[in-house]
């Protein structure tokens, strides 16, 4: 089984930015951690700041993938183009928000691609992408 974690914008600050939002655990742990927890799939791990490269790399794995996790930070809100490749490939996605999108600002309440998304994980911390995972595996 092959796994994709995507991960948006700012999202390369974890451990750093705004730790009473995000927690002070890097990503680079965390999914150093979920690899050996689940050594028998493959976990490949995905950062950009750019809208188009997270459009390619859904495209790239989009149809050769068992599962993608996704979190795609603010794009969420806005990224029609995120939606819309959510919905063209043929590989499941979880949407993954570490903080709780409704407990936020309101402009946060609304999930643009979480419509095209096999399920939603929101305000689980980085434990989100393990429950995530774990989806793929029922």
């Amino acid at each position: 089984m092959k796994i994709q974690i995507i991960n948006g914008p700012n999202l390369n600050l974890l451990g750093l930015r705004e730790p009473s939002i995000y927690g002070a655990e890097p990503i680079e742990g965390y999914i150093e951690t979920l690899r050996e927890k689940y050594s028998i799939i493959g976990i490949d791990y995905y950062q950009s700041n750019v809208e188009g490269e997270l459009i390619n790399k859904l495209h790239e794995v989009g149809f050769s993938y068992d599962g993608i996790i996704i979190n795609a930070g603010g794009y969420t809100h806005t990224s029609v183009a995120i939606a819309d490749a959510i919905a063209a490939i043929k590989t499941p996605v979880v949407e993954v928000h570490i903080s709780n999108i409704y407990a936020r600002e309101e402009y946060r309440h609304v999930s643009l691609t979480g419509k095209n998304c096999k399920g939603v994980l929101t305000g689980f911390g980085l434990d989100g992408y393990r429950l995530a995972l774990e989806s793929f595996l029922k």
